[in-house]
């Protein structure tokens, strides 16, 4: 697996997510860039489905077996936050405690849970409450 065109491909997602968050559904430009984002996940869904969606299938095994594993799009955050540079020199993102996927979670009885996807390095992120949170798996 080529792990610098799989984030590549998934920051172009987040930053087409990221620019169609700015505007609103009357601005001319929105159907547009709409469409540029659902050919990028089609595209990432084509080249990268497998390998993420097999993924999803080991963190779902591990957290939350009980939740169907779905489209590896379906993880993606509505909008990301830029949080800086990392070492590598690449865009740091992050997102929302109330964004991704909820799931049922059995060590986090009572507690609203969610796994996300996120770029820069790609991987993926168990969301527990409002202040917790765990990398549960990464590209490599």
């Amino acid at each position: 697996m080529d792990i610098k065109a799989l984030d590549a491909a998934l920051i172009s997602i987040v930053e087409k997510k990221n620019q169609l968050s700015t505007i609103d559904y009357n601005d001319e430009a929105y159907d547009r860039i709409e469409e540029e984002l659902h050919r990028l996940e089609d595209d990432f869904g084509e080249k990268f489905g497998d390998y993420v969606e097999d993924a999803l299938h080991y963190v779902h095994d591990e957290f939350c077996p009980d939740n169907d594993v779905l489209l590896p799009i379906a993880y993606l955050a509505n909008k990301y936050l830029e949080t800086g540079t990392n070492a590598d020199g690449s865009t740091a993102f992050d997102v929302e405690i109330n964004e991704g996927v909820i799931v049922d979670v059995d060590d986090f009885p009572g507690k609203e849970t969610r796994l996300v996807l996120l770029p820069s390095p790609t991987r993926i992120i168990l969301q527990v409450g409002k202040d917790q949170r765990e990398e549960v798996w990464q590209a490599g």
